[in-house]
């Protein structure tokens, strides 16, 4: 079944190029960094603070990985991740470290580091992540340390990442990553890709098979970057996948001089500028799906700016930069995507100038793709500028919440309309609950961080959202007196309701309007109008609801030719397995719509 599969890809993906071809490697190291490229790193950060404090913190945490014990095999629930993950850390960290200093203590415990996971009874192929990152791991401190190893050494490694890595990729009951569209298919292939490129001149005739499969599973995953940039994953998720398809792509240009046209895919060089909106400016992401509110340092979006030679692309990432002078290791786990890839950030930047980082000239994108989402960004040096995200899109997505519908909205520094995020896998996956139990009754939609009633959006009849439904835009504003979206959102309540409009905008003061229009078929519609927000809420007779934050206070009226009942709902867990979700909660209304009928809702938001 692997076999006639891997044929498949071969065949209907473009033919980028051949198994039969023997590339012409160049020598190690070949992989990100070749021979050389040391000095133009250390040109980089000795002109620039903020690349130096980064060089030296790095080498400062690596004189510490010399005192600590070699990695062992340690799981966390079914995943080896969180080890895999380290072990990139310190052998990258550390082979950088060797490569621009020259002292061999950190190659010789990047070359233990190897050996010890080279040891390990297996890589956990029953989750491949954990397999891509590590084949990624050693076969970086394998091109990298390449000379200073002994024939022993390398043969170890090299057994390791065909034992561990090549055969279980062959292995139809765990290679289940190859014509996914999502970052499974990215991470996994990237780090084999990695491996193959490292050990090429032993087996060059398996290494170029394995280097056209990989090249020729990826489109699966860069298709959904397409039509111009929007990332259906959310942010987590693109700073994940996307941070390993570039470092793909950057090894395939280091290595063999092309990247095939990888990164030509419609709309991959266009989301550098999606994930820079979803950055609002609090500093916090818009959130949807799969991830967590605060946002973070992109390192891929260095090589963006680089590729594209538009500086604006790391405005933010600069800022996270210039913010590193203290508790360095601290921010760089909290605040940077992948932070064991920290040393791209230095690679990447110096193939560029790195000066004149200017804001982005556009304060408005739509992103379409299969979640589209609507995004206003009154400016870019400010973190009391206004911010509203809308979402569309489908609820069948990877990593996908009930959340289509939903908004987020920030105005004079605060974030009044909020998504409560993720809740981390591993704590519902020890208690045994279905995260991954997908289809329309499955029990990840009970979770109360994934439902849609605890996102900023409508329930109809208290019933989870329909799954098999795209909602798109069917109505755009970007003028100065009008800036928002408006959805068809009809699929999302098939069996519910006849229709459903959701439009959700801006006017010129940047204060937020919500009209929801209802028509009801054969039966009655219970409404629940929900937003989930951080502030504390009072209801006020005759004016809405008061929200109070930060010293600052929003009127949420509501008016509709129906009869209203103001509500504030509690964010306490529904289940023994839910998270915690304090100082937040929900505020809205509950309306009936009778059969036959229709109504509107109009909801506002205003500074009092």
């Amino acid at each position: 079944m692997l076999e006639k599969l891997i044929i498949l890809i071969l065949l209907i993906v473009s033919p980028v190029l051949s198994a039969q071809e023997k590339f012409s490697v160049s020598d190690h190291p070949r992989l990100l960094m070749t021979s050389g490229q040391e000095e133009d790193v250390k040109e980089l950060i000795a002109g620039d603070e903020a690349m130096a404090r980064i060089h030296n913190a790095i080498v400062s945490e690596c004189d510490a990985m010399l005192e600590t014990p070699v990695l062992e095999r340690v799981m966390e629930g079914k995943r080896l991740l969180h080890t895999s993950r380290e072990a990139l850390r310190r052998i990258f960290w550390l082979s950088y470290s060797y490569r621009m200093t020259g002292n061999e203590a950190y190659a010789v415990r990047a070359v233990e580091e190897m050996l010890a996971v080279s040891a390990f009874s297996d890589w956990n192929p029953s989750h491949f992540l954990d397999v891509g990152e590590m084949v990624m791991a050693v076969a970086i401190g394998y091109d990298w340390l390449y000379d200073l190893m002994t024939d022993q050494q390398r043969r170890t490694v090299r057994d390791a990442i065909v034992c561990k890595g090549f055969e279980p990729a062959d292995d139809e009951d765990y290679a289940g990553f190859y014509n996914v569209a999502n970052n499974w298919n990215q991470v996994c292939c990237s780090g084999l890709l990695y491996g193959a490129l490292a050990t090429y001149e032993e087996y060059p005739e398996k290494a170029s098979e394995l280097i056209d499969l990989y090249v020729k599973s990826v489109p699966f995953a860069l298709r959904t970057y397409a039509p111009d940039g929007g990332y259906p994953e959310g942010f987590n998720y693109w700073g994940y996948g996307t941070s390993f398809q570039v470092m793909m792509i950057a090894a395939l240009e280091s290595a063999l001089g092309s990247d095939f046209g990888l990164s030509e895919a419609p709309g991959f060089l266009e989301s550098s500028a999606f994930v820079q909106f979803m950055t609002a400016p609090s500093g916090d992401s818009f959130n949807f799906s799969d991830a967590r509110e605060a946002a973070f340092c992109n390192p891929a979006m260095f090589w963006f700016a680089a590729k594209t030679g538009d500086m604006s692309r790391i405005w933010i990432e600069k800022k996270y930069l210039d913010n590193l002078d203290e508790d360095f290791m601290r921010k760089v786990s909290l605040h940077f995507a992948e932070p064991r890839l920290l040393p791209t950030v230095l690679i990447y930047s110096s193939r560029m100038e790195f000066s004149d980082i200017r804001p982005p000239k556009e304060n408005i994108k739509v992103f379409q793709g299969q979640n589209p989402v609507f995004i206003y960004r009154e400016g870019w040096e400010s973190p009391d500028d206004t911010y509203l995200g809308i979402k569309a899109g489908t609820p069948k997505a990877s990593h996908a919440h009930l959340d289509v519908g939903s908004f987020v909205y920030e105005y004079d520094g605060v974030r009044w309309s909020m998504d409560l995020g993720m809740q981390e896998y591993y704590s519902l996956e020890k208690l045994g609950i279905g995260i991954w139990d997908g289809g329309q009754g499955g029990q990840r939609w009970d979770i109360f961080r994934i439902g849609n009633e605890s996102h900023s959006t409508l329930t109809l009849n208290g019933r989870h959202h329909r799954l098999k439904c795209d909602v798109p835009f069917i109505g755009l504003w970007t003028g100065k007196s009008r800036k928002g979206a408006q959805m068809d959102m009809s699929g999302l309540f098939a069996g519910s309701a006849e229709k459903v409009l959701r439009s959700v905008w801006l006017d010129r003061k940047d204060h937020l309007h919500i009209e929801d229009f209802v028509e009801a078929g054969k039966d009655s519609v219970e409404v629940k109008w929900i937003m989930t927000t951080p502030a504390e809420a009072e209801i006020i007779e005759g004016e809405g609801i008061l929200l109070r934050k930060d010293g600052k206070e929003m009127l949420l009226r509501m008016q509709s030719d129906l009869p209203l009942i103001p509500q504030i709902w509690s964010n306490e867990p529904p289940h023994h397995y839910d998270a915690p979700n304090p100082g937040t909660c929900r505020v809205g209304f509950t309306a009936v719509v009778k059969p036959g009928a229709s109504a509107r809702f109009n909801v506002s938001l205003r500074p009092q």
